[in-house]
């Protein structure tokens, strides 16, 4: 599977100021193979034109729950060839060549997921928006095997801040990865908060001996 961040930022990035900082970042959605949207944010569009995706074959697209950084009633009707699929938690279904598995996340809306997404052997977990992760979604983990996890780091190294409740800081991360990382491949942090975290090279310096990876707009990588 190609997986490409159209957006790794938090709430708190506003591309009509933003976007010219250095280290600028979109709201977080995430295109696989160029068909599967997750989260059809207020950004996508933009994010769309910027790294040369073609909205009409977006054929697919699942949402990790309705704050309006991650869902955008006017992006969905702009993908005028993609059907939308409302999930719940404990949801099983085949959406073309895909096997979204949806569970329920730990984060202060209706019915929040996160998702585990399969298609010909590989297997992505996407995990943004919540704290720790539940035991359903930790045994779906042991149980189907992860090429590629995504988790929710907005907090950065704040211990105090009051997101920790339904948001992970870094030594959350790091936390779950050490507990599941025989059953995952790749570690990949994502939904960076503009104010709780440094520059980009610094994160990525910091999370590397950790071998953790750093998402960041535009990023493209094969599953």
């Amino acid at each position: 599977m190609k997986v490409t961040f159209l957006g790794t930022g938090a709430a708190d990035w506003v591309i009509e100021k933003d976007k010219g900082l250095k280290d600028f970042r979109r709201n977080s959605s995430l295109l696989i193979d160029d068909c599967l949207l997750i989260d059809p944010g207020p950004n996508v569009l933009d994010a769309l034109t910027a790294f040369k995706k073609q909205p009409e074959k977006i054929k697919y697209i699942i949402n990790t729950h309705n704050h309006y950084d991650h869902y955008s009633e006017e992006t969905v009707k702009s993908l005028k060839n993609a059907t939308f699929y409302p999930l719940a938690p404990k949801d099983v279904v085949s959406v073309g060549e895909y096997v979204i598995r949806a569970y329920l996340a730990n984060h202060g809306t209706e019915n929040p997921l996160h998702f585990i997404i399969q298609k010909n052997g590989k297997s992505i977990f996407y995990g943004l928006d919540g704290a720790w992760l539940t035991l359903l979604e930790a045994k779906a983990i042991k149980e189907f095997g992860i090429d590629l996890a995504v988790l929710d780091a907005t907090v950065g190294n704040s211990k105090v801040d009051k997101r920790l409740f339904e948001h992970n800081n870094l030594s959350m991360v790091k936390d779950i990865k050490n507990a599941l990382e025989p059953y995952v491949k790749t570690w990949y942090i994502s939904h960076m908060a503009k104010t709780l975290h440094t520059s980009h090279a610094k994160l990525l310096a910091q999370m590397k001996r950790y071998n953790i990876l750093v998402a960041k707009d535009g990023l493209e990588i094969e599953v």
